[in-house]
């Protein structure tokens, strides 16, 4: 078990105004190994301090643990022209981050007087849990605090533990928030980096004590929103709903948002948009940033709930967020000046840089599908929005309240307000959302057809087949696949299966797979040409084996072995079996193989087509060594001896025309001599007539030479 050593590093002034450092350690409270008991969300304010340099800034400041944090300031309609910079320390590790940035350009509220103690404020940063922070807050102009907003404030967010999940997980690293809500000691890593007592870790401690709901997961209406009069009846949508994680599933406490919930007429648009923070977290701390989040926008802002309608991690996983009801169109605050005739989506995360994943893009995809589908939007369309206040976007674009502009149906923050959100990464993949939400289903290709060959363009089969297929959109937005035989649907899959199959029957056919989008739109892949048939090969010529030229072993004897198969449609190879094994192609007729002597050996082969029928045909050869004993002599031989001659033992003749002869039964026939510098010619005959003229001269001395070959 890791245990955490506090360091407390003082100062102790002696005469003549040196300083001197001490240390004080003691173990943190070893956490239990059964896991952590509820804890509810808090939020710790401290105050930053103007420097001589004209910043503002924490020192290195020990804190209460926290996960979350933000700059605020006084005014809701304040903007911060500066930048804001945090450090904190890993609980887990005890080191120091480097510095990150805070997104300070954040949307104002539309009404900022319609709720007292809102404040301005950077967007939250998920840290993971920490417990030291160090700030510095800069003018733009880099030398000056005076154009920098009052009351500007670190705001710590620890999410606490609120679901059952999170209650029975152990982290890897836990310290209870046990100290006190005086000042906390300094973490120093130099005696100038004292702390005063202003810079307690809670000197405004805003925690809620009730307990939230247990967790639980629904895809049905939430019950969040209070019954009223002004609430609307929630319209049936055109997709089906994705499975959304409540906010009792996350352990939201709904006593941080005591006002009612507002609506909307419709939701005609929705705005993606990027947490910012880390990517690097565990999906299994997306609830505690979503209540992060949560606490940040009621306790740190002043709003009356988060601002988001829905959120979503990285593992696609789908969060509520607003209260009213997911089915509603709930009045959110996340995209300034359009917020009336939309629905925000938030990305958990900061995709600048780094797309976002499929899981996450998929379930960004279904929830805008859903939310459109319910107000008969297709997701790839445009449409004119009613701009709520005069401003400019990112790019430029100038927008006068009162008037209407035309947007995507699935557009980014950047597009209504000036701020890089969602970063340029998730913004490159809002095309890909859009055509996923809208279908047909993109990428849709038969990528094999099992139980079938192909030869050229046209598929083989005895009538059994498996289409499998692939796709660039998720399956959870599909809503099946079909299996088109001649154009007609012969079989059926889910949105999410791969592959079916089916029989088809004696003929020529066309086989095809057609997806069903969510939306209702189809699509079909390109049509495969395919002919079931069972008529098998036929061996033309059976297997037949001839002696051929090459040096003869009495247990290899060189053999040609030749063949002849056919098929009514397209023959695929023919296999040798036995005695050796090899596959050869279909236009293939013969093959250079050994045979041993004196041993009948069975020659087995089988031709495929690639529909997969096969035909086998064999045939048994033996080759038989006559050695030169057996042959009736004329003219004068001399034997010799050499173990270099087959059966150690070769007839030599200088005599013009001594003959040897030799009376066997058979098909095939091969003479077997040596050869030298010093050879001659010889002439062969075959039943009486002359079949060749054999010149034995050679370079070099070779022996058991297979010189004269008939068939």
């Amino acid at each position: 078990m890791k245990r955490r050593v506090w360091i407390t590093l003082g100062a102790v002034v002696l005469g003549g105004g040196g300083v001197v450092t001490y240390a004080v350690a003691s173990p943190s409270e070893d956490p239990g190994a059964a896991g952590r008991d509820k804890r509810p969300v808090k939020v710790y304010d401290l105050a930053l301090k103007g420097t001589t340099s004209g910043k503002r800034e924490l020192p290195r400041t020990q804190t209460k643990q926290f996960s979350m944090l933000g700059v605020s300031w006084t005014g809701a309609t304040k903007r911060l022209h500066g930048g804001a910079q945090v450090r904190t320390r890993s609980i887990e590790t005890g080191e120091w981050t480097a510095w990150k940035d805070l997104e300070a350009n954040v949307d104002p509220l539309e009404d900022p007087e319609s709720g007292s103690g809102v404040r301005g404020a950077s967007e939250p940063l998920w840290v993971g849990p920490s417990d030291g922070v160090q700030v510095q807050v800069v003018h733009k102009n880099g030398s000056t605090s005076s154009g920098l907003p009052k009351g500007l404030q670190v705001n710590l967010v620890d999410p606490g533990v609120a679901t059952d999940a999170e209650m029975k997980a152990k982290p890897a690293a836990y310290v209870a928030p046990a100290v006190s809500d005086s000042a906390s000691p300094t973490d120093s890593v130099t005696p100038t980096d004292s702390v005063t007592p202003t810079d307690s870790a809670s000197p405004s401690d805003s925690a809620v004590t009730s307990a939230p709901a247990s967790p639980s997961a629904s895809a049905t209406p939430s019950t969040s929103a209070s019954p009223s009069a002004t609430t609307p009846t929630a319209p049936p949508s055109t997709v089906p709903e994705p499975p959304i994680t409540s906010r009792a599933g996350w352990g939201a406490d709904e006593s941080l948002s005591p006002d009612p919930s507002e609506y909307n007429t419709d939701v005609k648009a929705v705005f993606v948009h990027h947490s910012d923070g880390t990517n690097d977290y565990s999906c299994a701390d997306s609830a505690s940033i979503v209540r992060g989040i949560y606490a940040y926008h009621t306790q740190t802002n002043g709003w009356n709930d988060i601002g988001y309608n829905f959120l979503v991690d990285k593992c696609g996983t789908i969060f509520e967020g607003r209260k009213g009801g997911v089915d509603l169109p709930v009045l959110g605050a996340h995209t300034y000046g359009w917020n009336r005739e939309s629905a925000g989506i938030a990305v958990l995360g900061d995709y600048t840089t780094t797309g976002a994943t499929n899981a996450a893009l998929t379930s960004v995809a279904r929830i805008a599908a859903w939310k459109l589908g319910q107000y008969n939007a297709d997701p790839s369309s445009t449409v004119k929005l009613t701009a709520g206040a005069t401003q400019t976007n990112y790019f430029g674009t100038s927008f006068t309240a009162g008037s209407q502009y035309t947007f995507n149906r699935v557009s980014a923050h950047r597009d209504g307000y000036n701020t890089q959100c969602p970063g340029s990464s998730l913004y490159g993949q809002l095309p890909t959302i859009r055509a996923w939400a809208s279908g047909p289903v993109q990428g849709l290709k038969v990528t094999s057809l099992s139980g079938a060959g192909q030869s050229g363009a046209t598929y083989y089969t005895k009538g059994a087949i498996t289409a499998k297929w692939s796709t660039t959109t998720p399956g959870s937005l599909i809503s099946k696949f079909e299996l088109l035989v001649d154009g007609k649907a012969v079989a059926t899959a889910s949105g999410t299966a791969t592959s079916v199959g089916t029989t088809l029957p004696l003929g020529t056919h066309t086989v095809a797979v057609r997806a069903l989008h969510q939306s209702g739109k189809s699509t079909t892949s390109a049509a495969l040409n395919v002919v079931a048939e069972t008529t098998v090969p036929t061996f033309t010529t059976a297997p037949k084996l001839s002696l051929r030229t090459g040096t003869v072993n009495t247990s290899a004897v060189p053999v040609t072995l030749g063949w002849k198969a056919t098929d009514n449609t397209a023959l695929k190879s023919v296999s040798l079996l036995t005695p050796a094994t090899a596959t050869f192609g279909p236009t293939t007729t013969s093959s250079s193989r050994t045979a041993a002597s004196g041993t009948a050996s069975t020659w087995s082969m089988k031709a495929y087509d690639y529909a997969g029928n096969t035909r086998t045909s064999s045939a048994s050869f033996t080759p038989v060594i006559l050695q030169e004993t057996s042959a009736t002599k004329s003219g004068t031989w001399t034997a010799r001896s050499s173990t270099s001659y087959l059966g150690g033992k070769s007839y030599s003749s200088g005599s013009k025309a001594a003959s040897l002869t030799w009376t066997f039964t058979g098909r095939s026939a091969s003479w077997v001599a040596s050869r030298a510098s010093s050879s001659g010619q010889a002439y062969v005959y075959v039943d009486g007539v002359k079949v060749s003229t054999v010149d034995l001269k050679s370079s070099s001395t070779l022996y058991r030479q297979a010189i004269c070959t008939k068939t």
